[in-house]
């Protein structure tokens, strides 16, 4: 905007009348109100720790865990307040992955899960974050763009902050870590079970799609020691690993549920359909989308299938166990 524009803008608002400054003013409360009132609102507010790290956090109302931009900047060790372009999102991402490196690894799932989600603030304020669960997708595309040596000598201090984090929520998961910073564990809902499966599950079966990237079994196969590629021909003992390492750590009460509306055919000994088939679209699905990427950097920086287990048992322990937190790394 010119001086010629400032000075006209100036004259239109001081020929304004008292009653239509009044007028534009409510009208620009109204549209500001009407924005907040259908936003989501944080219950809890919090700072997560994590190394040196300190990352603003907050739980929504409908339980959703968040991590703020600056948070995810701090968490990689940058700049909380980046400057000029780099506070805007560049091709659709966020800064913490716009760089022209990792652009090979990003895909359209990468986009799509990196939309900002704006709420209002115990106190009232708007503020922005991205799902806590991202943080660890975020580490291993950073971890994986040093393995294709796609870094350049300045952004690999970056690459070795996200396996210091891969490492560290690997002791703790991330949603446990935003729950205890925010105080949320202690108000969960005792009867919650009975409403996450009616949003969990879907009574009828969803056509067959897949779920499990080729990059989950062929970490299974390095971890095991297995020959890889097998093609189609995967081992039987597959079924039994996802059980283990996936299905079993999802929200307690939800492989029974799955057990019971997928049964085992009685001649076959086989289940007609996959498990995954019966989880809702905009819950289930996404739940188990979310774990998968969480486990995958915790694979990759494991070195056998028996030290994957042991980090795999820390940061997501089945329901009801009970886990040694003093683990040796490999």
């Amino acid at each position: 905007m010119d001086d010629r524009q400032s000075k006209g803008g100036k004259i239109r608002a001081e020929r304004l009348t008292a009653e239509q400054r009044h007028e534009i003013a409510s009208a620009a409360a109204k549209a500001r109100w009407a924005e907040a009132s259908s936003l989501p609102k944080a219950t809890h507010t919090g700072t997560l720790r994590i190394g040196e790290a300190e990352i603003p956090c907050a739980v929504l109302s409908d339980g959703t865990r968040l991590l703020t931009q600056a948070g995810f900047l701090q968490a990689l060790g940058r700049s909380s307040k980046p400057k000029g372009k780099s506070q805007q999102v560049t091709d659709g991402l966020p800064p913490f992955l716009a760089t022209k490196s990792l652009k090979p690894l990003i895909t359209q799932e990468v986009v799509d899960a990196t939309v900002p989600i704006s709420f209002i603030t115990p106190t009232g304020g708007k503020a922005h974050g991205f799902k806590a669960e991202l943080l660890p997708w975020v580490c291993d595309l950073f971890l994986q763009a040093r393995a294709d040596a796609l870094l350049t000598a300045q952004q690999l201090p970056l690459a070795e902050q996200s396996e210091v984090l891969v490492r560290a929520l690997a002791k703790v998961g991330i949603v446990a870590l935003v729950d205890e910073a925010t105080g949320f564990q202690t108000e969960r809902d005792r009867d919650e079970l009975h409403r996450l499966l009616s949003v969990y599950l879907v009574e009828e079966r969803l056509a067959w799609a897949k779920r499990f990237p080729d990059e989950f079994y062929k970490q299974v196969y390095r971890l095991k020691g297995w020959k890889w590629p097998v093609g189609r021909a995967k081992t039987p003992f597959l079924g039994h690993i996802t059980n283990d390492v996936v299905y079993e750590r999802l929200p307690a009460g939800v492989l029974a549920k799955l057990r019971e509306v997928n049964p085992t055919d009685e001649e076959s000994k086989r289940r007609k359909f996959k498990h995954h088939q019966f989880l809702s679209e905009d819950v289930g699905q996404p739940d188990l989308r979310d774990h998968i990427l969480q486990i995958l950097p915790i694979m990759k920086i494991s070195k056998s299938w028996d030290s994957f287990k042991r980090h795999l048992d820390v940061a997501f322990p089945k329901p009801g166990t009970q886990i040694d937190m003093m683990l040796d790394d490999d």
